[in-house]
């Protein structure tokens, strides 16, 4: 790879480790081809935001193929991971404590089954308070973290598949296909009502994007690696 391929535009496909935000990625991506070819600067940005507390696959694009980042972000997505049963947080997920607990003895393999086929096709979903969604120009998370309620609209998202892999309570294993804007801390939340209990998120890993797979992404340090033997 030359200077000039970066500039003309790339898609790296890469593996983001657990609490690193998107956005660290991209910026650790962007200073080390900064620094290998000595630029000034080189656009870099990835198609589509994976939260900290989940690993799998980022998306990056340089240069010019920056300007194609929304044709990847609409693609259809394909995650794996496990929702807790019994419990939930504020976020759904695991970056705030529990709030509260829920009983889970009456849950069998049938019910579990039962309302997973209940969230295939379109459905509405609220996303989570704690999401990076803007409302009157702030970042709802902001918003949370300083205790502050607010309303939030229901959006239509489309979930295609959507597998339980393990139902070792309190622990459920999952495989969702799903579109863009799709919230699976809701869709665990959600899913923890549906079987009248409640539930959070406790991993999560993405796997695909349209048909780029994890399977050929390449950690931040075997990128950095392979850029320094370029």
């Amino acid at each position: 790879m030359t200077v000039d391929d970066y500039l003309n535009g790339q898609v790296l496909l890469i593996d983001k480790p657990l609490e690193w935000t998107s956005f660290q990625a991209v910026n650790k991506i962007r200073w080390h081809i900064k620094q290998k070819y000595g630029l000034k600067k080189i656009k870099v940005g990835h198609a589509g935001t994976l939260d900290p507390l989940a690993t799998g696959l980022l998306i990056i694009c340089t240069g010019k193929e920056t300007k194609n980042i929304a044709t990847y972000q609409g693609q259809i997505k394909e995650y794996t991971g496990t929702f807790t049963l019994g419990a939930t947080t504020p976020s759904y997920d695991l970056e705030t404590a529990i709030n509260e607990t829920f009983a889970t003895d009456h849950i069998t393999n049938e019910v579990l089954t039962k309302s997973a086929k209940n969230f295939l096709g379109e459905i509405d979903q609220k996303p989570p308070i704690f999401s990076a969604i803007k409302k009157d120009g702030k970042r709802l998370y902001e918003l949370a973290r300083k205790g502050e309620t607010t309303e939030i609209a229901t959006r239509k998202v489309s979930i295609s598949e959507f597998q339980l892999t393990e139902t070792t309570l309190p622990k459920i294993g999952f495989k969702v296909v799903c579109s863009k804007g799709t919230y699976i801390r809701s869709l665990a939340y959600d899913f923890g009502l549906s079987v009248n209990s409640g539930a959070h998120l406790s991993s999560l890993r993405r796997t695909k994007i349209g048909e780029f797979s994890v399977n050929n992404a390449l950690s931040i340090n075997q990128f950095i690696e392979k850029l320094e033997l370029e």
